[in-house]
């Protein structure tokens, strides 16, 4: 029997879950009393942080003398991840002006004549803040669009 047992380890999540913010009775936790098989995914789940477990030698063998579930593993729990999930969201911001450089910089790149290239740019300079924005993200839709380009980017962003 393979004692990382996944459907075991939200049992006991669940359990710990439903007595939340308490600890508990130990011994009265599912798999108690079943050889090794608390202790070792109590372990694992204590291990990254899903739950609280101290282990306890007796006769020369671990025990689990505590448990707890902690946020991250109610978040684990919530179908929608829990606010660890609404707090780890990543929020980018760019500046006006970094977008600006940034689309300069591929109109610069750009096989334009240099004539183009410079109208192009000095319009640019002239727009709004609100439609540089605007402009921003359908230029992100339009190379999303274009699906393969965009892929090879990302696979030579990532390194593949």
């Amino acid at each position: 029997m393979e004692l990382l047992d996944r459907d075991f380890q939200k049992e006991l999540l669940t359990s710990l879950a439903a007595i939340y913010p308490a600890d508990a009775n130990v011994s009265s936790l599912p798999g108690y009393g079943d050889g090794n098989r608390l202790v070792v995914n109590a372990a694992y789940l204590s291990e990254h942080g899903l739950m609280e477990a101290r282990l306890h030698q007796m006769d020369g063998r671990p025990q689990l003398g505590y448990a707890k579930i902690t946020a991250n593993g109610m978040d684990f729990l919530q179908d929608d991840g829990g606010l660890g999930a609404i707090l780890g969201v990543v929020t980018i911001r760019l500046h006006e002006e970094t977008l600006r450089d940034l689309i300069e910089a591929k109109v610069l790149e750009s096989d334009l004549p240099q004539t183009q290239k410079q109208r192009l740019i000095d319009q640019l300079r002239q727009l709004p803040a609100e439609t540089t924005k605007h402009l921003a993200m359908q230029l992100v839709d339009a190379g999303l669009k274009s699906w393969p380009a965009a892929l090879l980017l990302l696979r030579n962003a990532v390194g593949m």
